[in-house]
């Protein structure tokens, strides 16, 4: 690693080897020397958690900050706990949905939102210069256990959906936290608020043997089946670190994340009105729904630190990503779980049932597919596809995101790897294949020919 360190959620590697606990040490002393005062550290279910997390323990406090050790906590739980103490930020040892041999340390501001990129290149800077103190032996920090956050999480969540309603419904749920942090949250939340829950996966263990922790159709299998067997209302999946959810109906019929998205973004403007927030790279369904709804929809680049900041900045009502990643600005600032499926057990409630309430939402079809490019040809790339598309409708919000009558597509260049991303959205699953198809052809040829 050389001159960057943070990708787009956090620094990443796997576990002794780019991941190991010189850099963990070396980069908790940079952190601490950039946050001071508390920090808050929090794990996920990972084998190596208490590894990482002891050895950025002790660069924070040889940097001279104290630590408030939170356990194994959803991300979003750490998050919510800094945003209601004097912790001046926190540190989250996880991988999210990567691999079990993966790990990595998540910086979180002092509001609780992820850390912009401008604060995480000052603690790139002292890491790479060493400009960190070692403070004397009167000055170095200590570690403080705290065992309340999730509980302290679970209550502001109950305090924001109409419990009696969810109580009334005599809902019943099939939960699976992919063996992830979720597993300490989310069967006691479900639990509190009336709804029956079959678990699936919801013991905390490391190695994930359930299913890797990316909520994709393929890893589900079980609980697709489950929600058959049992006749639940509803199949409720979280990654890893339990900041993204991502929901199954009572057919046993797997949601994509834009259909959630759309959802909840329709009832957050039919109800409070507004604007919602979403990457460039969203389905078109979400802004029809909001559109129709009388609301309006900003687009930002991809990356959810970026959709939480521009929530704050323009007071929006909702926001989020189609992965799954869901903010609800009345809770806080950043992608939540618990949340999202408090909030999806509430319209469920009142509003029918979810395939009913998928049939509202437009469909599209999006193809997905990468290229690996030389970073130094990335840019040029993109020029050139730029140029080429002078007399069609563009935005450039995030890479080159080209208009057509039936569809879109993004070419969009990686900040961290050597790939450009080609995305495809269209009316039929056909149209977003071929133009896909296209410009993977065309970004290929361009590269083979170093432009």
């Amino acid at each position: 690693m050389n001159g960057r360190l943070f990708g787009t959620n956090g620094v990443r590697g796997v576990v002794n080897e780019d991941m190991n606990i010189c850099l963990a040490m070396e980069l908790g002393q940079a952190i601490g020397e950039f946050m001071g005062g508390e920090v808050a550290i929090g794990t996920d279910t990972r084998t190596s958690a208490q590894m990482i997390k002891s050895a950025v323990s002790s660069g924070l406090m040889a940097a001279g900050a104290d630590v408030v050790d939170l356990g194994v906590v959803p991300t979003p739980a750490l998050q919510y706990f800094i945003k209601t103490s004097e912790a001046h930020g926190g540190v989250m040892i996880t991988a999210s949905h990567n691999p079990p041999e993966f790990n990595g340390i998540k910086c979180v501001d002092a509001d609780g939102t992820e850390m912009p990129r401008e604060k995480e290149e000052l603690i790139e800077a002292l890491y790479f210069e060493k400009r960190f103190h070692h403070r004397g032996w009167r000055e170095v920090g200590s570690i403080i256990p705290s065992a309340d956050a999730i509980r302290q999480y679970s209550n502001a969540i109950l305090s924001l959906v109409d419990v009696d309603a969810i109580r009334k419904a005599n809902l019943s749920v099939v939960l699976d936290c992919a063996n992830g942090a979720g597993s300490l949250c989310a069967p006691n939340l479900l639990e509190a608020m009336g709804v029956r829950a079959v678990t699936l996966n919801c013991n905390p263990q490391g190695t994930f043997p359930g299913h890797p922790s990316e909520p994709t159709p393929d890893h589900l299998g079980d609980l697709i089946s489950l929600v058959r067997e049992t006749d639940a209302d509803l199949g409720i999946a979280q990654d890893g670190d339990a900041d993204r959810a991502i929901f199954v109906d009572e057919k046993g019929n797997y949601l994509y994340g834009d259909k959630s998205l759309s959802i909840l973004a329709m009832t957050a403007v039919r109800e409070k009105g507004g604007t919602v927030v979403t990457p460039v790279s969203s389905s078109s369904c979400v802004e029809d729904v909001v559109r129709r709804e009388g609301g309006e929809v900003v687009y930002t680049k991809v990356g959810a630190p970026i959709v939480a900041r521009k929530m704050i900045e323009i007071g929006a009502t909702f926001g989020g990503e189609e992965n799954g990643g869901l903010i609800f600005p009345e809770h806080q600032y950043c992608r939540d779980a618990a949340m999202t499926t408090a909030k999806m057990l509430e319209i469920l409630s009142t509003q029918g049932t979810l395939s009913e309430l998928v049939k509202q939402v437009p469909v599209y079809h999006l193809d997905k597919r990468k290229v690996k490019c030389p970073n130094e040809l990335k840019q040029q790339v993109l020029g050139t596809i730029a140029s080429m598309e002078s007399d069609r409708r563009v935005d450039q919000t995030d890479g080159l995101k080209i208009y057509f009558d039936d569809g879109w597509t993004l070419v969009r260049l990686s900040g961290t790897e050597p790939i450009v991303r080609i995305y495809s959205e269209g009316i039929t699953r056909e149209s977003a294949r071929d133009r896909g198809e296209n410009y993977e052809r065309l970004v290929r040829d361009l590269i083979s020919k170093g432009l």
